[in-house]
């Protein structure tokens, strides 16, 4: 693996690989987070108007294209980063490289069909309530945060999509997508000077910021504390419950964040984990539950998910609460042995996460875009293996405190 500065100030990622795929990612440090308040949604927008036209292409032959030459394609915005990705034959890269260069380059930003592709995302936005899960999460971050951008969607509200404007759009694309804002990651058999000559060929001549750091949104100030408490939803199309848990992490360095991986594999992430065993295995009161950590610039939480039945949702969140409590009480659990397996068993989720040329892309890009190094992806295992047992229940303490319970069940339901 290597990393070079292109001389427009683009950082390219690269990672060899030995079969006839090459997969690449161009991404921005352009998400959600970089929005103003009035400008909920353009950083979605802007991904979508991207694909409407070049000024050499139309948005029919940009899709016929894409179906031509890539296996595989797509774009996606986050609240930190926006990432353009797919992958090509060998002998295609150059064609799908220039194809996305062009589309990020030379968007056309044209009134026409641009209402048309607003009525799209609005669509997109009813379709998002129809994951459960997600709703219930976004009804948490809802609820639990006064200011901070996950408050709302990614994708914006009804209200905010229906208010963006093309001027808006290009007033985003040229603050954000600009050469020093810009991460390229591939992962190919191509030789390094081989992925050089044809990035610095279409994209050498992207241009670095042409607006001062004050016209910047400044991202110092965008965390705040959750308001702990259980909040309640109803819908009248449910059958069960969803709960979700948040505990912000955002006050914890690498070394935490690394301690709290170690610790979530024995609490919530997998079969064996306490939380299964204590709430499905032994009693029965759930059909999936897990925990998780999000550590994404502008998201950083450990989340708990769990699905269950309306009648077992007090007596569910008094379990939980209360296996909370115990693992901060833990001692002598987290020994040499018990660590050893618990980096291994890290490792080997993550390699299996990376099996596909196409993740491994996206996730060395989103991690230079967030923490400015992008091959940490691989070398975290390493810092790993020295985390103690105190160290664990330092977090444990520091994190696990003060809950955001999100609870969204059927309509009607009485709480307990």
């Amino acid at each position: 693996m290597e990393k070079v500065k292109l001389t427009n100030g683009i950082n390219l990622l690269y990672k060899k690989t030995e079969n006839n795929l090459t997969s690449f990612t161009i991404g921005f440090e352009a998400g959600a987070n970089r929005e103003e308040k009035e400008e909920l949604g353009v950083a979605h927008a802007v991904e979508h108007m991207v694909f409407k036209g070049t000024n050499t292409r139309s948005e029919y032959e940009i899709n016929k294209l894409c179906d031509e030459t890539f296996g595989f394609c797509n774009a996606m915005t986050n609240y930190p980063y926006v990432v353009y990705y797919g992958t090509t034959l060998d002998e295609d890269f150059e064609k799908g490289f220039e194809i996305y260069s062009d589309i990020l380059l030379n968007p056309s930003f044209k009134n026409e069909g641009f209402c048309e592709e607003i009525e799209v995302i609005c669509a997109e936005l009813k379709e998002w309530k129809d994951d459960l899960y997600q709703f219930c999460e976004d009804s948490m971050f809802y609820n639990g945060f006064e200011k901070r951008r996950i408050k709302n969607l990614i994708i914006g509200t009804q209200e905010s999509v229906r208010r963006i404007t093309i001027n808006q759009i290009k007033s985003f694309y040229e603050k954000n997508y600009t050469a020093d804002n810009c991460v390229i990651s591939v992962v190919s058999s191509f030789s390094l000077k081989e992925i050089l000559k044809i990035v610095e060929k279409y994209i050498g001549n992207m241009k670095a910021k042409l607006v001062t750091k004050n016209d910047v949104k400044n991202l110092e100030n965008i965390y705040e504390n959750n308001k702990p408490g259980t909040y309640y939803e109803y819908r009248e199309d449910l059958q069960g419950a969803k709960i979700k848990y948040c505990f912000p992490i955002n006050n914890l360095n690498k070394r935490e964040v690394s301690a709290l991986k170690l610790f979530n594999l024995v609490f919530g992430d997998g079969t064996s984990s306490i939380l299964f065993d204590e709430i499905r295995t032994k009693r029965g009161l759930v059909y999936d539950i897990s925990s998780k950590i999000k550590n994404e610039i502008g998201i950083k939480l450990f989340t708990i998910s769990l699905g269950t039945s309306n009648e077992n949702v007090e007596k569910t969140i008094e379990i939980i609460n209360f296996e909370i409590e115990k693992v901060k009480k833990l001692r002598n659990f987290f020994d040499e042995k018990c660590l050893l397996k618990l980096c291994k068993s890290y490792k080997l989720r993550r390699m299996v996460a990376l099996e596909k040329s196409i993740q491994t892309s996206v996730s060395l890009c989103a991690y230079e875009i967030m923490y400015n190094d992008g091959f940490e992806l691989f070398s975290e295992f390493d810092e790993m293996k020295n985390i103690t047992e105190l160290e664990i229940m330092d977090v444990v303490n520091k994190v696990l405190v003060n809950a955001t319970v999100q609870v969204l069940m059927a309509k009607g339901e009485s709480r307990r």
